[in-house]
């Protein structure tokens, strides 16, 4: 499956060593205003070589709008874009031919399909996931006109972590420093462990923290189409993403008194006291701030010798070589946001079907 939502869609093509990636997106409503510098903004947090804790790939990332734009505004018609690749070093991947990677998507691409490229992975590729940077952007523009805020931050790398409640942290500050902690003093902590495990040839999981404001009451299908379950698929299909919770997620385990929340009159408006069941409740969003954590395994590939066996099922050991994130989470974050924006204008569209 290479196509993300239902009314608002997003397809997209290319692989990591490929001359290029890129994507079509398809049911934006026309008269949407194109800010081509916001698009390729959010497309600059995501590319590689921006600090010394990312991958050194050096790529400019620089996106062309090919279609589906005129005078600068959206026509309703199909948007088609493309992200030239300029820096592969496609023989840094030679030793892995015939060998797969442990954790990596090499055995089963290869099960799966009979074929794989060993090309920096070809579609299991983080570099993929730009085609979904300007698809978020243009749901982000999008969602701007409603007042709807998305920010996502690292919270945890390795065992160093923030405190689990978005509101103690000045999210405004999280672009200050390379690995985008809100938390200045924390972030160089997290730094300092990145650039340790990187030294040693070895990589680093974590989490990544999201905060939805401005989401209207009432998107969301009550059974099969949740909000909270769109939110989770979306976040899963991220490369190296393995676990997602919303709210007070698995600490949602005690009594229901401390865990319910009461409704009051908010000056006309109800609300509530507190905000457990994190913005959304019976699969549908009730008005508050919806904020969610997404888990980031460490990246697979690894300077250190490993224990492998190859395609003929021999063991071998294998010391993978190029260029490759010590930890991904600090080039994540924007793309955690975009697969947000396109769930909530996907679902946003969904429900103006509901009321035609």
């Amino acid at each position: 499956m290479n196509t993300f939502g239902t009314i608002y869609r997003l397809t997209s093509f290319g692989e990591s060593h490929g001359a290029a990636v890129g994507g079509v997106i398809d049911g934006c409503p026309p008269g949407l205003e194109i800010d081509i510098d916001f698009i390729q903004a959010e497309l600059d947090r995501r590319r590689p070589g921006q600090s010394r804790i990312t991958t050194p790939r050096k790529e400019s990332d620089k996106v062309e709008l090919l279609s589906g734009i005129f005078e600068g505004k959206t026509t309703g018609a199909p948007i088609g874009f493309i992200v030239r690749n300029e820096n592969q070093q496609s023989s840094d991947y030679d030793n892995l031919r015939e060998v797969f990677r442990p954790s990596h998507a090499d055995f089963t691409y290869q099960q799966k399909y009979g074929i794989r490229d060993h090309r920096g992975g070809g579609r299991s590729s983080a570099r993929e996931t730009i085609a979904r940077i300007v698809g978020g952007a243009v749901a982000r523009l999008w969602l701007r006109q409603y007042r709807i805020d998305i920010t996502a931050y690292t919270s945890q790398v390795g065992g160093i972590a923030l405190e689990n409640d978005y509101r103690k942290y000045d999210l405004s500050r999280t672009e200050e420093n390379m690995v985008r902690c809100p938390d200045p003093d924390v972030a160089d902590k997290m730094i300092g462990l990145i650039n340790e495990v990187r030294y040693q040839g070895d990589t680093i999981g974590g989490i990544i923290t999201c905060v939805i404001k401005g989401t209207p009451v009432g998107l969301g299908e009550p059974v099969f189409g949740k909000l909270h379950a769109a939110l989770g698929a979306a976040m899963l299909g991220i490369n190296a993403v393995k676990g997602f919770e919303y709210g007070m997620g698995f600490d949602v385990t005690g009594r229901g008194s401390e865990v319910n929340d009461s409704f009051y009159d908010d000056q006309g408006r109800i609300s509530t006291r507190t905000n457990n069941s994190g913005g959304i409740q019976a699969g549908i969003s009730n008005g508050q701030d919806i904020y969610f954590r997404v888990a980031f395994k460490p990246v697979s590939t690894i300077l250190t010798e490993q224990q492998s066996v190859d395609i003929h099922g021999k063991d071998t050991t294998l010391k993978a070589r190029g260029r490759h994130d010590p930890c991904v989470l600090p080039r994540a974050v924007p793309i955690v946001e975009a697969m947000a924006a396109m769930t909530i204008m996907d679902y946003f569209l969904l429900a103006r079907t509901k009321q035609a």
